[in-house]
């Protein structure tokens, strides 16, 4: 046990003199006299060879025995290798954190490092990257399937448990679950790029959500069967403007969607394209028109050509086709989701376009899959147009030559030289 030097009588007798002095009661602890007359507590000890001193406040407010038991609980702290300083500083923050979140959650706003706080630093980083809508989405996830659940955890209290029984009750719409759980990984990887965390728990919960199986759209891919699908889509007795919306299906192959969205203005008959914006892949998109698709846009535009949609509603609310239109116009002719669907057209233009020796790459860029960020968004709508065109216009008349009962495959012609 360090030695006391002095009893309590030295340091109430002590006097300021012309310089501060300090009087030494032994095992770090010492009795600061001001030039002022103030007397001050001080623990001085040396760490890692440095010597720093820690303030046990004024005399004879804090005592001498309290003064040596604050001494006492320090030399404990060294001797187990914790820094008096660090502790204090840390202590100090603890009480100033308390007091910011006690303000934050009056305001009804996040925590500071919990999670939902992070969270929404990552949801801010990414917001000018995305759509407004995509954005949104990604928020209102957050609300509701994480923030109830880890969002008030500090980011490194949360474990891998925690996101495990976070998913599982998602496992019926295993989509949302592997989105969730991505969306989740992003936020860690953000804590751990931005020094908010050393680990991401939600790596080790990736192979605990099952596999998504993959659902493959029902399509005609058989000659003779496309053949006589387009002649019933030919003889489809529907409203004027559902027929010539199921018509320009096949041979455009573009998203159900973006088909009964189109707009006039993205319509350029002289040019013989359809410009537009795909939220999906939220890319610039050009779609070369044959001259089939043109000559049924003119018919439809006498029709629908003073208004903002190409295919608009039946109701008059200026709002687009009912996105269960062409499947229920593919039902009434007979073909259920098992043998054709709205979006199948695509399936059955990438599965003959192949076969009939059409550049694997320029039929992917007219099914708009390719990445958004392989190239700048000028080049990435125009590239391969100019075989694009060609292809468009040869898998229309190809698409004719079925209808009319051809028995015909189609090979694309290749330039002599």
């Amino acid at each position: 046990m360090p030695k006391e030097l002095n009893k309590d009588a030295v340091y109430r007798a002590a006097k300021a003199k012309e310089k501060d002095y300090t009087i030494n009661d032994g095992g770090g602890l010492a009795l600061l006299v001001k030039s002022s007359g103030s007397k001050l507590w001080r623990f001085i000890y040396k760490i890692d060879g440095k010597q720093n001193r820690l303030s046990f406040g004024r005399y004879p407010d804090v005592t001498l025995t309290a003064a040596r038991d604050k001494a006492r609980v320090e030399r404990d702290r060294l001797a187990n290798g914790v820094d008096p300083a660090q502790t204090k500083k840390e202590a100090k923050h603890a009480v100033k954190l308390a007091t910011e979140n006690e303000k934050l959650i009056k305001a009804g706003l996040p925590i500071k490092n919990s999670f939902e706080d992070v969270a929404r630093q990552w949801l801010d980083s990414t917001k000018h990257t995305l759509r407004d809508v995509t954005h949104k989405k990604k928020v209102d996830r957050f609300a509701k399937h994480v923030f109830p659940v880890i969002g008030g955890k500090h980011i490194n209290d949360i474990k891998s448990p925690d996101i495990t029984a976070l998913v599982k009750p998602l496992f019926d719409k295993l989509e949302t679950a592997h989105r969730v759980h991505a969306e989740i990984t992003a936020v860690y990887n953000y804590a751990i790029a931005h020094g908010l965390s050393e680990y991401n728990p939600a790596q080790a919960v990736a192979k605990q959500i099952p596999p998504q199986k993959v659902k493959h759209r029902a399509a005609l891919t058989e000659p003779g069967e496309v053949g006589q699908l387009l002649r019933d889509i030919f003889c489809y007795q529907g409203t004027y403007v559902v027929q010539q919306a199921l018509k320009l299906s096949p041979y455009l192959f573009q998203r159900p969607g973006e088909i009964r969205q189109m707009e006039w203005k993205d319509i350029d008959i002289n040019a013989k394209e359809w410009r537009y914006f795909v939220t999906k892949t939220e890319v610039e998109h050009i779609v070369p028109l044959s001259n089939q698709a043109i000559t049924i846009l003119e018919e439809v535009r006498q029709l629908t050509g003073s208004g903002r949609y190409v295919f608009p509603s039946s109701r008059g609310d200026g709002r687009p086709m009912s996105d269960n239109t062409i499947r229920t116009a593919l039902r009434t002719l007979g073909y259920d989701g098992d043998t054709m669907t709205a979006h199948g057209f695509r399936s059955t233009a990438s599965t003959l376009l192949n076969e009939q020796g059409w550049s694997p790459d320029a039929i992917e860029r007219q099914l708009c899959h390719m990445p958004k960020d392989t190239i700048g968004a000028a080049d990435n709508r125009a590239q391969y147009l100019d075989e694009r065109r060609k292809m468009m216009q040869s898998w229309a008349d190809y698409l004719d030559d079925l209808k009319n009962g051809a028995q015909v495959i189609h090979f694309k012609q290749r330039a002599s030289g």
